[in-house]
């Protein structure tokens, strides 16, 4: 049996090589974090505030402008891009998902279109990330703290544009002093109808 360190990862732990940290936990705690994005608790400081903005205003500017990598670096190692197809969030142990990407799936996703062969990219979307009323509260410890926001992603490719138009909800935690982005989970408003193309990064 592979050893463990004392948070219960193992030893040799890489999530760009082991999804070891999505497990039923993980799972239970996302469905924690799913309720709470809809039931407002203690709103953080102005200057947490401010910083949770920034990061998320920075987030939409490196999309905007496909520098994947420099967006993948404002995540934690420990991940996750959701996009249900359930409104509201779902069980993704019970429903389906449009997308459930750990570490190792988004930097999959992002070398695949780096490869230039990605025939649903090609020629890559143009998009433009607007997010609107954010409210940033509290999380469950002083390094955690959750936020949700209305967004509206319009995207252009061959010739035609389309509006993506949902909440986003956000588990964002603090290493080293700067907070990162643990969890995205993307609510588009029809999630549960037919969608075209979703393969470039919400």
């Amino acid at each position: 049996m592979a050893s463990e360190t004392a948070g219960g990862a193992p030893a040799s732990a890489d999530p760009s090589r082991d999804s070891y940290y999505i497990d039923d936990a993980y799972y239970a705690d996302l469905q924690r974090e799913v309720a709470a994005w809809s039931d407002p608790g203690r709103a953080a400081g102005r200057d947490t505030r401010d910083a949770c903005e920034a990061l998320l205003s920075r987030e939409a500017r490196l999309l905007d402008a496909g520098r994947l990598e420099e967006w993948l670096a404002l995540l934690s190692p420990e991940c996750l891009y959701w996009i249900p197809a359930t409104p509201g969030g779902g069980d993704p142990r019970q429903e389906v998902s449009l997308v459930f990407d750990d570490r190792r799936r988004l930097e999959d996703r992002i070398a695949r279109l780096r490869t230039g062969s990605a025939y649903s990219q090609i020629p890559p979307s143009r998009t433009r990330h607007l997010l609107t009323n954010l409210e940033v509260w509290a999380g469950s410890g002083p390094d955690r703290l959750r936020a949700r926001a209305n967004v509206a992603i319009y995207e252009v490719r061959l010739g035609v544009q389309r509006a993506l138009v949902g909440w986003c909800g956000y588990g964002l935690c603090r290493a080293g002093g700067d907070w990162r982005i643990e969890r995205k989970m993307v609510n588009l408003i029809d999630c549960d109808q037919g969608l075209e193309n979703l393969s470039f990064l919400l």
